[in-house]
């Protein structure tokens, strides 16, 4: 059996670019000749994308428990089906949001118990936690900014306050985990961070034996 992958997750409140970056990644991973299996949340599977159709709807209410599980039931579709056998047959995975979203956003967001959060993302994970997560940070009005109101989800609707709150605990999070965290100014230019982001990623691979190359200097 091959051993076990790599798992990169990217974190940040609306509008900080984490999409972009996992992309970046992704081809200058390619470009070395790993492979690399990427995903998102809510989605990543056809049940996973219908659930993020109805999460993001503009003007749905929905109860924070409610919202809740259905990112549990997401995410766990994703897991089982799509980031558990790539990482068992050696791959790099790059998904974008995974669990420190629910604690982030329906925990310092909408004020759900943590510890409670905590243990039901056990289950909806299989207890798989990334290797590496890069937090893309920047005030939560810049990001907001960053698209247009046609654009926006019914998350992006949510009032400033909401989105600080999150901002703020994504920082907590990271402060509580910093061997896995790595914080990112998300106001530098995209080419900027996802140069940061790779030497990085090359130097954790590195520290798993996972990459026997050099390093380019920074």
């Amino acid at each position: 059996m091959a051993r076990w992958g790599f798992f990169i997750t990217f974190e940040g409140i609306e509008g900080s670019g984490k999409s972009t970056l996992a992309h970046f990644l992704k081809d200058r991973l390619e470009a070395l000749g790993f492979e690399v299996v990427m995903t998102r949340e809510p989605g990543g599977t056809p049940v996973g994308e219908r659930i993020r159709e109805i999460l993001l709807t503009p003007g749905l209410s929905i109860e924070p428990w409610s919202e809740v599980f259905l990112l549990l039931a997401a995410r766990y579709e994703n897991t089982r089906t799509v980031i558990l056998p790539a990482l068992q047959n050696g791959k790099i995975v790059l998904c974008d949001r995974y669990d420190d979203s629910t604690m982030a956003y329906q925990g310092f967001g909408r004020g759900l118990p943590l510890r409670l959060l905590s243990r039901i993302n056990k289950f909806a994970t299989l207890g798989i936690k990334p290797n590496l997560t890069f937090l893309l940070d920047l005030p939560p009005l810049s990001g907001l900014q960053r698209k247009s109101i046609d654009e926006r989800t019914r998350f992006e609707e949510e009032q400033v306050l909401f989105h600080e709150r999150i901002r703020e605990g994504y920082l907590k999070l990271a402060r509580r985990a910093r061997k896995r965290f790595v914080v990112l100014d998300a106001q530098k230019a995209p080419e900027e961070l996802a140069d940061q982001a790779f030497l990085i990623t090359l130097q954790r691979l590195k520290e798993k034996g996972k990459y026997r190359g050099e390093i380019p200097p920074p």
